[in-house]
């Protein structure tokens, strides 16, 4: 778990949609401070660099390093810092490399306000984060596709494990997993520790992209 308030850099080339979501995460001091802004790419890593944000909001779309490049840098040089996608993009290339990348979520521009702040909490919380339309499709064309990456390998998943693996794919966040499998938050966060670590990935929706992949578990429906 994150310590409150999240230290947000904002990283997007169009000024008006910047200073907007500024000015919207403003209003909830208690959960956002915003450390920065860069309109670029390269500036968002000088920035990273020099702020040590929680969390990079980060368009795909820049001049001199797209949000893709700049993520690569920020995830291998900082692996502490999350850096999720905040774009108009629905392609499913885009999709699909920046969950390969590490990327901690990817949200698309169209999102409302309850929604980013809802978001923004799973962040603190140490969740991976996707708008649930964005991961039901990423998960059912990966289902169809092949999708990214490799087959499951290394030590085999439990029977508990895979339950929790397979609600993380149709969108539930930690406290809803608990209370649909009985448990508790803090066994959730165990088996997911477990989880990523048999799997060798960073994060769950990689793992669930993963799982999906390998015939482990359904995609959504």
């Amino acid at each position: 778990m994150r310590a409150l308030p999240l230290r947000v850099l904002v990283a997007d080339d169009h000024r008006l949609f910047r200073q907007g979501l500024i000015s919207l995460m403003n209003t909830r001091r208690d959960l956002v401070e915003v450390i920065g802004e860069a309109e670029t790419g390269r500036e968002a890593i000088t920035l990273v660099e020099r702020c040590r944000p929680d969390v990079v909001l980060m368009d795909i779309k820049m001049p001199d390093v797209d949000g893709l490049q700049a993520a690569v840098h920020i995830r291998r040089s900082f692996p502490a810092v999350d850096v999720i996608m905040l774009t108009a993009s629905e392609l499913n290339e885009h999709v699909y490399e920046a969950v390969r990348l590490g990327a901690a979520g990817y949200l698309l521009k169209s999102l409302d306000a309850v929604e980013l702040f809802d978001l923004l909490q799973a962040v603190a919380a140490d969740e991976a984060v996707l708008t649930r339309a964005v991961a039901a499709r990423l998960l059912r064309d990966i289902g169809d596709s092949g999708g990214v990456g490799g087959e499951i390998g290394g030590e085999a998943l439990t029977e508990r494990e895979i339950e929790v693996l397979n609600l993380v794919a149709h969108g539930a966040s930690n406290p809803q997993i608990a209370g649909s499998l009985c448990i508790t938050v803090n066994t959730v966060k165990v088996h997911l520790r477990n989880i990523l670590s048999k799997l060798q990935v960073e994060n769950r929706t990689q793992a669930a992209a993963l799982a999906v992949q390998s015939g482990l578990i359904q995609p959504p429906s």
